[in-house]
């Protein structure tokens, strides 16, 4: 399994459906940063997501240089997205986030990429789930305000460089 970095987006995507579990088989380890981890606390104390098990994540604290950075991306993007991006660049970690600005930053800075549909796709490479179930997690996700732009894993891009995006 591969090690992973994620932002509040796509954690709280799996939240509303109850099954963050499935990052699990994904990701090992998951890591946040400190204010991903605040972020979903709030949620859940505002009722905004489900409140569910994050103990399993890897918190990692920024470094000195990976704060400055982050300081310098939080011109453009969130608290969450900035720390992400800058511990994702200074590891070399594969970075989750649905946040449009976070992945055009991301994609500029070189990073590998993925978010809520990208894991749906692999669950399903790996047989974690089937194409049903993984539509079935998506229409609840979306059912809970997730902004998809498909309706159905079979409706991804054909193009592999998409896909791999997702």
């Amino acid at each position: 399994m591969r090690a992973a970095l994620s932002d509040t987006t796509v954690l709280s995507n799996f939240a509303h459906i109850e099954r963050p579990d499935l990052l699990r088989a994904l990701f090992s380890p998951l890591l946040v940063p400190p204010s991903v981890l605040e972020e979903l606390k709030e949620g859940e104390r505002r009722a905004l997501i489900p409140k569910c098990s994050w103990d399993w994540l890897d918190v990692v604290v920024p470094t000195a240089s990976e704060k400055m950075l982050a300081e310098e991306l939080r011109k453009s993007v969130g608290p969450g997205e900035a720390e992400g991006l800058a511990l994702a660049k200074s590891r070399n970690l594969l970075i989750l986030t649905d946040d449009l600005d976070a992945r055009q930053l991301a994609e500029s800075l070189g990073l590998d990429l993925s978010g809520t549909l990208g894991c749906l796709r692999d669950l399903v490479k790996r047989s974690v789930l089937d194409v049903s179930a993984a539509d079935l997690s998506l229409a609840r996700m979306r059912e809970r305000g997730y902004r998809s732009p498909v309706c159905s894993l079979r409706d991804l891009p054909l193009s592999p460089a998409r896909r791999e995006k997702l």
